[in-house]
């Protein structure tokens, strides 16, 4: 397998944005995050922050409740379907200019048919994840409830697009204990197998 596109997924407070960064630039090659949020937001006339969270995060409390209110819609596409479909668009845009490493947003999932993908999902202990959060965002008041709401978003949304389970080790190429490992080792463990792979 040539690992030209390496996709990172992660649980909320892992680090798997930032193993995305230093991976990206190890390798020499792109870093796509921002960017699929500005071309989506460009294409669908939706506002930056709209892309940011509601093309990865689920807006119900539920499931049931986000399934029933993304497609209960006489009138067509849900902006959320819309959405979907516009930011599926430019991913399959983006990896076409070659090699990169691409974070969320199923991409895991949109780029499946491709032989050519290195899936890995990253997570870490939830203590762990708790002071990650509490150095990033400087908001220990809100940090316990951000986690759960992010990660629980996160899952409804993969589940509603793919239909499998987010998180689930069978999806991925490789799983990663952030919390454990670290960031740069996550990085070198990557880096290491996707050296190997990667058809620059």
């Amino acid at each position: 397998m040539k690992a030209n596109i390496i996709t990172i997924s992660r649980e909320f407070g892992s680090g798997g944005r930032e193993i995305g960064q230093k991976l990206a630039a190890k390798l020499g090659i792109p870093f796509y995050d921002k960017e699929i949020i500005a071309e989506t937001a460009y294409k669908t006339g939706f506002a930056e922050e709209y892309v940011k969270k509601q093309g990865e995060y689920a807006s119900a409390r539920n499931w049931f409740e986000y399934s029933f209110s993304a497609r209960n819609n006489s009138y067509g596409m849900s902006p959320e379907d819309y959405l979907w479909s516009k930011q599926r668009e430019v991913i399959l845009d983006l990896v076409k200019k070659g090699p990169c490493v691409i974070v969320g947003r199923c991409a895991d999932y949109i780029l499946r048919d491709r032989n050519d993908v290195l899936n890995v999902f990253i997570h870490a202990d939830y203590d762990k994840r708790i002071k990650r959060i509490c150095e990033v965002y400087k908001e220990p008041e809100h940090t316990e409830k951000m986690l759960k709401d992010i990660d629980k978003k996160r899952s409804f949304n993969y589940k509603y697009y793919t239909e499998q389970t987010w998180g689930k080790s069978q999806n991925y190429d490789i799983t990663l204990d952030a919390g454990t490992l670290g960031i740069d080792q996550c990085v070198d463990i990557i880096a290491e197998v996707a050296k190997k792979n990667l058809d620059k």
